[in-house]
Order: structure tokens, then sequence, then C-alpha cells
């Protein structure tokens, strides 16, 4: 790397920035291109890069175990998501591999019958079908993690 001051500085503004969490490369480029020039922020980029303190399939790969860990989503919004950030097709697609929609929207709905434990059936199913879906879940999938939650719920009142 060049010791031209507006590369040591893009080079600390991409630190600065890598500290809070990790970030794609294209998160890192569109952040430092606001402040610095094209031709810099390629030299910086390139930097981290060989430095390895940008990975794309790293980051991929830990956006969708944090996504699984601490706000579950289903497979397609995760991969909306990721390339949202600028991750390439191929790389998210290979991250999202494991991920199971219908062990995630049944552990969702566990989590929510826990928190509608006194609502009427019906009621719980419009709730449950409506966070399912603002979560990404497919209609089909939905409907069918409600009917076992419901079928589990009616067998533990029996």
């Amino acid at each position: 790397m060049s010791d031209s001051r507006p590369i040591r500085r893009a080079h600390q503004a991409a630190l600065r920035y890598l500290t809070y969490r990790p970030h794609s490369e294209a998160e890192i480029r569109t952040r430092l291109l606001k402040r610095f020039p094209p031709t810099t922020v390629e030299q910086v980029l390139d930097n981290l890069l060989r430095q390895n303190l940008v990975d794309d399939a790293k980051f991929a790969i830990q956006w969708v175990r944090s996504r699984d860990a601490h706000h579950p989503r289903s497979s397609w919004a995760i991969k909306r998501e990721l390339l949202n950030k600028g991750i390439d097709s191929n790389v998210a697609k290979k991250a999202m591999e494991g991920v199971n929609d219908e062990e995630t929207a049944y552990r969702l709905g566990m989590q929510q019958a826990q928190r509608m434990a006194r609502v009427d059936l019906q009621t719980f199913r419009r709730r449950l079908l409506s966070y399912l879906k603002r979560r990404g879940f497919a209609d089909s999938l939905s409907r069918k993690t409600i009917s076992r939650l419901s079928d589990e719920i009616r067998d533990e009142s029996d």
C-alpha cells in the first residue's frame, strides 16, 4: 500500500468501519466512496482483501448464523438481505446451505405460542400467520407450521 496521506486516511476509515461489525466489500466501498476518490478506495480495498480483513464468503456465513441466532428469517429473506449488502448470488446461495425453513418457522412459532398462551385458537392462527409472513416464510410453510403447532396445543390441552 502506498504511504500517501489520502490512502492512509481511507484505510483508517475502513478499519474503523470494520470495528463495529463485519461488512461486505460492497458496503465498505460505498462507505468510502462518500469521502474518498475511487482510485484510493480501490487501493484500500485491495489491501484489505490481501490482509483477509474483508471476505464476502465469511461475511455471508457469519450473517446467516447471526440471523438464525438473533433475528430468524426465512432463507429467502436472509438471501435477499445478503444480495442487498452486495454479496454475489452464488456466495449467498452457498452461505444459505444448511438453513432449514421448516425448523426455523417451527422454532419461531413455538416462541410466539408461548407468548400467546391465553388467546383463542383462531386469534393464535391469524397472528402467527401474519408473524411468519413478515419474516419471509411462504404461506404454505406458514400454514403447515400453524397446523402442526395447533395440533400440539390441542393435544396438550386434552
